[in-house]
């Protein structure tokens, strides 16, 4: 199953200024395969702060309101160190198809972050459908998942 099969939620984006472009991009291809989405912003490539985008997307992911995410800033670093201090998101920053494959197959990131600075429009979308198409292995992968939020028993 694919995250395409997910028709009745919409796929979150965000981005700050520096990935602005790339995530007009994702627009245009969400679009024309008729994939809904919610935008979060940013709005423009005028300077803004990625936390001030990623926070409600990350809120959106955790309250089932979309699923899953695309974030985008310059290095996709910091809007991913953002994103996963949210206990309900596993944002995963990709930069080859190869990595986004694993991403999902065996930690079920949930938002795929993007250094929108360092990639190509061809690479991006690669990697976007790598994401988007590519399920959650489960089996051994789900017990070090079920790991990732922090307990304070620990």
């Amino acid at each position: 199953m694919s995250l395409f099969d997910n028709s009745e939620k919409p796929i979150g984006l965000a981005s700050d200024h520096a990935g602005f472009k790339a995530k007009q991009f994702i627009i245009k291809v969400l679009q024309e395969k008729e994939i809904p989405y919610r935008d979060f912003g940013a709005y423009s490539d005028e300077s803004s702060d990625y936390p001030d985008y990623a926070h409600p997307l990350a809120k959106a992911i955790e309250n089932g309101e979309c699923y899953p995410g695309v974030a985008i800033c310059g290095t996709g670093i910091g809007i991913s160190i953002t994103l996963n201090k949210h206990q309900g998101v596993r944002a995963a920053l990709c930069w080859t198809p190869e990595v986004a494959l694993l991403a999902r197959a065996h930690n079920d990131a949930n938002v795929l972050a993007l250094p929108g600075r360092l990639l190509s429009e061809k690479e991006i979308y690669e990697i976007l459908m790598m994401f988007l198409n590519t399920p959650f292995e489960g089996g051994r992968h789900e017990r070090r998942v079920s790991k990732i939020p922090f307990s304070h028993s620990i």
